[in-house]
C-alpha cells in the first residue's frame, strides 16, 4: 500500500483560513484571547498557533462557527479567557468625568466621544463591551451596564454589528498608522499605568482648585 504525505498548506491557504474564521469572530477586539486583535487571533488559528476557543464574546456558538471553518473538533470555552455572558456596554458616569480622554484612546471602536477637559460619553450601540476602557479611566467613573441578561454570546451580537465593529477598528488602525510620530512623546520618558493615572488625576485636581480659589485682589472677578 503506498504511503500518503501530507502537504502542508500553502500560505495562501492560510490566508484564505484566516480570513474565513475572522470573519466568524465577533470584532469586540477584547484581546481577551491574548492577542491584540480579532485578526491577529485569526491568522494565529489559521497557522494552528491558538486553539478555538479562545473567544468569550462568542460563546459556545462561536466555538462551534471556529470549529466549523476549520475542520478541528468543538471544544468548551478556555475558562482562562473569561467566561461566555451578556453583552455588557459601557456608561460614563458624566459626573465623575474629568475629560482626561484616556478612554477615548483606549476604545478599539472609536465609541467614546468627547474632547481634553470635556465629559466624554459612550456611543451605546457601537459599545462592543471590551471593557478596554474601565482601566484606562482614572477615576473609576465607567460602568458596564447589561443589555439582556437572557441573551449570551452570538445571540447578544449581531453579525451586521461585528462588521461595523470591524470596520471601525479598520478606520481607527488605518488613522493611528497614518499619524505621524510625535517628538515630544517619543522623548517623553515612559510612565507606568499607574503614574499615568496619577498625573492626570493630579492635573484635574488642579485645575478644580484654581477654579474654586477666589479671584487675586485687584483683578477682576
Amino acid at each position: 500500500m503506498p504511503s500518503t504525505t501530507l502537504v502542508p498548506p500553502s500560505a495562501a491557504d492560510i490566508a484564505a483560513l484566516a480570513l474565513r474564521l475572522d470573519a466568524a469572530l465577533p470584532q469586540t477586539q477584547c484581546t481577551r484571547c491574548g492577542y491584540p486583535d480579532c485578526r491577529a487571533y485569526a491568522q494565529a488559528m489559521a497557522e494552528g498557533q491558538a486553539a478555538i476557543n479562545r473567544c468569550p464574546p462568542g460563546g459556545a456558538e462561536g466555538i462551534a462557527r471556529l470549529a466549523s471553518i476549520s475542520g478541528q473538533p468543538v471544544l468548551p470555552l478556555d475558562p482562562d479567557c473569561g467566561a461566555e455572558g451578556p453583552l455588557r456596554r459601557a456608561v460614563i458616569d458624566e459626573a465623575w468625568c474629568i475629560g482626561c480622554t484616556l478612554c477615548i484612546k483606549a476604545c478599539p471602536v472609536d465609541c467614546i466621544v468627547g474632547a481634553s477637559k470635556w465629559m466624554h460619553t459612550v456611543i451605546a450601540d457601537q459599545c462592543t463591551g471590551c471593557e478596554l476602557c474601565l482601566p484606562a479611566c482614572p477615576v473609576d467613573c465607567i460602568a458596564l451596564k447589561v443589555e439582556d441578561e437572557q441573551r449570551t454570546g452570538w445571540s447578544a451580537w449581531r453579525p451586521e454589528q461585528a462588521e461595523a465593529a470591524r470596520q471601525r477598528y479598520a478606520q481607527r488602525t488605518a488613522r493611528q498608522a497614518a499619524a505621524p510620530p510625535l517628538a515630544a512623546v517619543a522623548e517623553a520618558p515612559a510612565l507606568s499605568a499607574s503614574e499615568r493615572k496619577r498625573a492626570v488625576v493630579e492635573a484635574a485636581l488642579a485645575r478644580a482648585q484654581a477654579r474654586a480659589q477666589p479671584p487675586h485682589p485687584g483683578l477682576p472677578p
